[in-house]
C-alpha cells in the first residue's frame, strides 16, 4: 500500500439478512482527503461505514494504515434521544476520564467558549450545539481520521453551513482525513475532493466532484434528475 493511503478497500461485499447491500465495492482513500460518499436511502452508505469499522461482518479487503485513530460519528444522535441521560456536557466529558481544563479546550475547538455550556444538560441543547460536543467529544481521542453519517441531521439550513465550516476548518487545522456521508451537493462541491457514489443496484463511481456531480452522473446515482448549482469558489 503507498505510503499515503490511509484506506484500501478491495471486493468488498456486505450482505445484510441474506441482502447483498454491497458488491464488489473498491476504492481508497489518501491522507487530508474529504471523501464523500454520496446516493440514496437504501444504497449502503451507512452500512459501509460500519463494515469500514468492522461493526459488520463482511467479504473482501479493508486495510487501514497501520497506527491510525479513528472517530466515528453516527447518525441519528440528537439531543432528544440524550433526554433519557439527564447528564450534564462536563459530565459527559468525564465518561472518556477527560478533565474541566481539557473539556473547554476541545469546545473552544468547535467555536463554544462560554464556560457555562459545560453545566448545561445534553438533553437540553439545540441541535447544533449538541453536534458540535459530539465533534469536541470525538477529538478526545485525538483522531486522525474521521467518520461522519450525516453530521447535520436535523439541523437548520443556516446551522449545516457552520458545522462543515466547522469541520473543514479543523480538517486544516488537524491535518485530517475526513470520509462524510451527505446530502447536500453544494457542500459535496464546495468541500470534498473525492466523492464514491452508491446505488441501490449495487452500482457505484467514484471521482473529483466536478465529475460526478453531473446532471449525468446524479440521475444514474438517484434514479431521476436532480437540480444542482455548482458553487464557482472552494
Amino acid at each position: 500500500m503507498e505510503e499515503d493511503i490511509v484506506l484500501q478497500v478491495k471486493n468488498l461485499d456486505v450482505k445484510l439478512n441474506n441482502e447483498k447491500i454491497i458488491n464488489n465495492l473498491s476504492f481508497q482513500v489518501r491522507e487530508r482527503d474529504i471523501l464523500t460518499i454520496l446516493g440514496p436511502n437504501g444504497a449502503g452508505k451507512t452500512v459501509l461505514l460500519k463494515a469500514l469499522l468492522g461493526l459488520l461482518p463482511y467479504k473482501g479487503e479493508i486495510t487501514w494504515k497501520q497506527g491510525l485513530t479513528i472517530g466515528y460519528i453516527p447518525q441519528g444522535l440528537t439531543p432528544i434521544k440524550a433526554k433519557g441521560f439527564p447528564i450534564s456536557v462536563e459530565e459527559f466529558f468525564q465518561i472518556k476520564g477527560v478533565s474541566k481544563e481539557k473539556s473547554l479546550e476541545l469546545l473552544r475547538l468547535v467555536g463554544i467558549k462560554d464556560e457555562y455550556f459545560l453545566r448545561k444538560k445534553m438533553g437540553i441543547l439545540s441541535s447544533g450545539q449538541f453536534q458540535r460536543l459530539l465533534i469536541a467529544w470525538t477529538f478526545v481521542s485525538k483522531p486522525d481520521v474521521l467518520l461522519f453519517d450525516e453530521p447535520t441531521t436535523g439541523i437548520d439550513i443556516g446551522g449545516k453551513e457552520t458545522i462543515y465550516s466547522l469541520l473543514h476548518k479543523i480538517w486544516k487545522e488537524r491535518k485530517l482525513t475526513i470520509l462524510l456521508i451527505t446530502h447536500d451537493l453544494n457542500i459535496i462541491y464546495k468541500y470534498s475532493n473525492n466523492v464514491l457514489c452508491l446505488t441501490r443496484k449495487n452500482i457505484s463511481c467514484s471521482g473529483q466532484p466536478e465529475e460526478i456531480l453531473s446532471p449525468n452522473t446524479l440521475e444514474k446515482v438517484y434514479g431521476m434528475g436532480v437540480k444542482f448549482y455548482k458553487h464557482t469558489h472552494k
